[in-house]
């Protein structure tokens, strides 16, 4: 009796011995389980944030994109604007009043373009953007305000009545404003594309001739809008049909007979002397910057 008694007991003792292994066993099993998927799930979030985060917000398809929903509006009513103050220069309208009631309009309507689209998913395209809108809400106010000058003033008189005009000057300026945050997305962009290219640079008080040839074209873009800007400069060309002017400038061996060794002292000469046409860089393109780094928008084609 008692010897079955031990038997017995050695058996529970075994048993449960035995289903307290297969309990602990279990346990750690479900924590390497538990662990091995926690793991897993922070490389997967890790790897996700690693491509969020090496997505640019300066790709080719947000600049382009930017082209044609912001940029272009806002170019197309200033080329007719352009194409207005020229025919008052040269006295060939009689209706003035009527001209700058439609320029106030198609302000209007080119502002509600630019609108359309939300650009703040990159920080300068959004600033450009903004620029922009308020750019063209003034050059809408400054049209109202020479449709009404234009009852009592001539033709000289207006011109230059509007170019003195405050609201056109504040217009002229977000333009510009606008303008150099559009370039220095560009620059962005390229240093996304060359690990070689800076994705900002801002211009010393004196930049030699020596420093400039050296810089690739998107630096000089970003330049020539910064100069452009600094001398609240509108115009109907753009920075890189300056900067094809400089280049050319050097190259030529003007710029060394002249015995100008900044670049500010040749971006004067040429600005001052009207030497920069809309479509200067397009001319020069296949010349000067066959394989030039540059985003593929529009106005940078060769004609």
């Amino acid at each position: 009796m008692e010897k079955r008694l031990t038997t017995s007991a050695m058996l529970f003792s075994i048993g449960f011995i035995f289903l307290l292994i297969c309990t602990v066993g279990a346990f750690f099993y479900g924590i390497q389980i538990g662990s091995d998927k926690t793991e897993a799930k922070y490389k997967t979030d890790e790897t996700s944030a690693s491509s969020a985060a090496s997505v640019s917000p300066y790709q080719q398809q947000d600049l382009v994109s930017f082209y044609h929903t912001v940029f272009l509006p806002y170019r197309e009513f200033q080329n007719e604007w352009f194409s207005a103050m020229n025919k008052l220069s040269q006295g060939k309208t009689n209706e003035a009043t009527s001209m700058f009631k439609d320029l106030a309009k198609l302000a209007e309507d080119k502002e509600k373009e630019a609108s359309s689209v939300d650009m703040q998913r990159s920080p300068l395209l959004g600033e450009s953007q903004v620029s922009y809108i308020r750019s063209l809400k003034l050059f809408n106010e400054a049209a109202m305000k020479a449709a009404t000058s234009a009852k009592t003033l001539s033709f000289a008189e207006l011109k230059k009545n509007v170019e003195q005009e405050k609201t056109y000057r504040s217009a002229s300026q977000f333009a510009l404003n606008a303008q150099q945050a559009y370039y220095s997305a560009m620059l962005k962009w390229a240093a996304t594309v060359d690990t070689d290219i800076p994705s900002e640079y801002t211009s010393p008080a004196i930049l030699e001739l020596s420093q400039w040839k050296n810089f690739q074209i998107t630096v000089k873009n970003k330049l020539m809008a910064d100069q452009l800007m600094a001398r609240n400069k509108l115009t109907v060309y753009y920075p890189q049909d300056l900067t094809s002017r400089v280049d050319d400038f050097i190259q030529s061996g003007q710029a060394s007979n002249m015995k100008l060794h900044t670049l500010t002292s040749v971006v004067d000469l040429l600005i001052n002397t009207e030497a920069v046409r809309a479509g200067d860089f397009s001319l020069s393109m296949s010349r000067l910057y066959h394989q030039a780094l540059l985003p593929q928008l529009p106005f940078f084609s060769a004609e």
